[in-house]
């Protein structure tokens, strides 16, 4: 499911160390990685020709970092609008994962800011892995999936079962939030799957598949909940299914309106202490 991936660097950040991370598993060590570093244009040629010099050693830094096979590693170093570019270079090679550091801001603030990785969120179909800046990228065992019915939980659920399958000694963590927009909390309890016919689908395809897992309930807001589960559960890598958020109308232009609306998955992308994969089912 994973075969080509974009890795958008910058200098900064943790994007190359979650990547490093990501390659020990066995599933993802045959994928093939670009990575990128977008230039933005300047305003004279002195200082342009400084910022491709320095994009230049951020490449060959990553690359240096990485180790990885030179027949399963390409570089590109391009000018334009970092936002644009990702997005662009991500449909050029077809990628299954894109990687990418994230400060962590919230939606008006990425706004305001012209965070690369929000615009990016919002425009492109493709999986992200989101990799905030204060957080600690631990060795993954323990993958949490945020499951209901929807095909973008289902979605995750698959990823997550191809991530696990070869991974000695991982586990998989199911996790289900009833909806309590009034914020009452429950406690988060861990259940057996055979009342809850989500669960139970789902406990069964992973035992197909010889893969360990554990299911947890709890209820109150959506996005607190997951984040509050992920953090108590010492979940190394959160799975999040993310509806398709470009606008129905003009797909080229970002939608305003959504990114400052409420969302769940802008939540956990925020407020998250492990990284987070946002996967999409195209509606």
């Amino acid at each position: 499911m994973i075969e080509k991936i974009l890795l958008a660097v910058s200098g900064l950040g943790h994007a190359e160390e979650m990547l490093k991370t990501l390659r020990e598993i066995p599933s993802i060590q045959s994928a093939k990685v670009t990575i990128l570093h977008v230039v933005q244009a300047q305003n004279t040629a002195a200082t342009m020709t400084a910022k491709w010099e320095n994009g230049g050693k951020i490449l060959a830094n990553a690359i240096q970092t990485l180790n990885l096979d030179p027949s399963q590693v390409s570089s590109i170093l391009r000018e334009g609008d970092p936002k644009d570019v990702v997005c662009q270079v991500a449909d050029e090679i077809d990628a299954d994962l894109i990687i990418m550091g994230s400060r962590g801001l919230k939606r008006l603030q990425s706004i305001l800011s012209n965070s690369v990785s929000q615009y990016v969120f919002q425009l492109s179909s493709r999986p992200m892995l989101l990799v905030k800046d204060d957080i600690y990228v631990k060795r993954i065992k323990r993958i949490m999936v945020a499951i209901d019915n929807s095909d973008s939980a289902k979605n995750c659920f698959k990823l997550a079962l191809f991530l696990l399958r070869d991974i000695q000694g991982g586990e998989l963590i199911l996790a289900n939030v009833a909806t309590d927009l009034g914020g009452k909390k429950s406690e988060i309890t861990e259940v057996s799957s055979d009342k809850n016919p989500v669960l139970a689908a789902a406990v069964a395809e992973a035992k197909n598949q010889g893969i360990q897992s554990r299911c947890y309930i709890s209820s109150g807001k959506p996005g607190e909940e997951i984040c509050r589960l992920a953090e108590e559960l010492n979940i190394d890598l959160l799975l999040l299914g993310s509806p398709d958020r470009r606008p129905s109308i003009a797909k080229n232009f970002v939608d305003i309106d959504r990114l400052i609306g409420s969302s769940l998955s802008d939540y956990v992308r925020v407020n998250a202490t492990c990284p987070v994969l946002l996967a999409r089912t195209i509606a």
